[in-house]
């Protein structure tokens, strides 16, 4: 005879699992990445070169770099005439498709035959530094360049080199080793055509605090005011406050999703419940998201009183409010992690965070 298992089994748990994405470690921060596979990557930042020789009768050069790495090459663009050229372009290298163990940097000169050789940094893959936001970018450094027997010579170049993941900020713009097959001039064109970003997402966070000299227009009874935000399609309000008076409180948290660009407005309305089905606009403010506080660590980002008008009305670019002054809200508003989204065509995996 089959035995009946306990009814405790069938009852209900509490369970707190932990998700990631924004325990404080040490003075370090959990990456935005916890909840997906973390991806080692190889990051070269060439910034930009100084003081290099000239290989031609003009007296002149039109340099380039080659950033190879096994049989993975990537050229940054070239310029004509230039001794002191500005590239900042990002190369990333699958760390799991790594086929040397150095890295070899070279400066060359653009020719109609054969491009001359310049100079060349190379880094040993076992001593380069690893970073992980929020971490801070690693600052580029000069290094001079050498030739072939690894003497000096005459030129510098600045470069960042360090292993990352994903989650660097530098990952969105970087030429890709695991689309390099494509070579030559135009060769990064092709590969970012590849790479199919879609925007990247960061949460909006809204700590609504308290708000200052409302004025409900009945001024004989206690109003019952909460904070209605509005982000495109997305709208969250807050509780009604417990302090029934023209200054209310509410330190409550109200989390948006955002992507860049940020061409939208936060819309904030703070309303009183004047009847079970009726609410009055005591003020509302519009404020654009390309002007909120991006949060890269740990701490707090400072608050600000906002403005309440009695009407605004967002048009495109346009904004709309008439001057009378109504009341004015305390808040900390600021946006929060970066998650790259990419669509993964032919798959079922479309939508997938990395």
């Amino acid at each position: 005879m089959m035995q009946r298992p306990p009814p405790e089994d069938f009852s209900l748990r509490e369970t707190n699992p932990h998700l990631g994405g924004g325990k404080v470690s040490g003075d370090k921060l959990t990456s935005t990445y916890d909840l997906v596979e973390q991806m080692q990557y190889l990051y070269v930042r060439v910034v930009k070169a100084k003081d290099l020789p000239a290989k031609d009768v003009t007296g002149s050069c039109d340099p380039y770099v080659e950033v190879r790495l096994g049989s993975y090459k990537g050229p940054t663009r070239h310029f004509e005439k230039k001794t002191n050229p500005k590239w900042n372009q990002v190369f990333a290298f699958s760390k799991d498709r790594l086929q040397a163990s150095m890295l070899e940097i070279t400066v060359k000169d653009k020719d109609f035959v054969k491009d001359d050789f310049m100079g060349r940094v190379q880094f040993d893959l076992n001593e380069v530094p690893k970073r992980v936001p929020p971490d801070s970018p690693l600052a580029p450094q000069w290094y001079r360049l050498e030739d072939r027997k690894g003497d000096k010579v005459r030129g510098e170049i600045m470069l960042a080199v360090w292993m990352g993941t994903q989650a660097d900020e530098a990952f969105p713009e970087a030429w890709h080793s695991d689309a390099a097959t494509v070579s030559g001039i135009d060769a990064l064109a092709n590969i970012r055509s590849k790479v199919c970003l879609s925007p990247k997402l960061w949460y909006l966070r809204v700590n609504v605090i308290e708000a200052q000299d409302l004025q409900p227009s009945d001024k004989g009874r206690y109003p019952a005011v909460y904070v209605k935000a509005i982000l495109g399609n997305q709208a969250l309000r807050t509780r009604i406050s417990q302090s029934r008076s023209i200054n209310p409180m509410w330190n409550e948290n109200l989390m948006f999703v955002a992507a860049e660009p940020f061409e939208e407005h936060l819309i904030l309305s703070v309303e009183d419940r004047v009847a079970p089905n009726k609410d009055e606009v005591l003020g509302r403010c519009a404020i654009p998201l390309q002007y909120v506080d991006r949060r890269l660590d740990h701490k707090p980002v400072n608050t600000r009183w906002y403005n309440l008008e009695k009407h605004v009305i967002i048009e495109g670019e346009q904004k709309k409010k008439d001057s009378k002054f109504a009341s004015r809200i305390h808040m900390r508003i600021c946006l929060e992690g970066g998650y790259h989204v990419l669509d993964e065509s032919g798959s079922s995996q479309v939508g997938r965070v990395y």
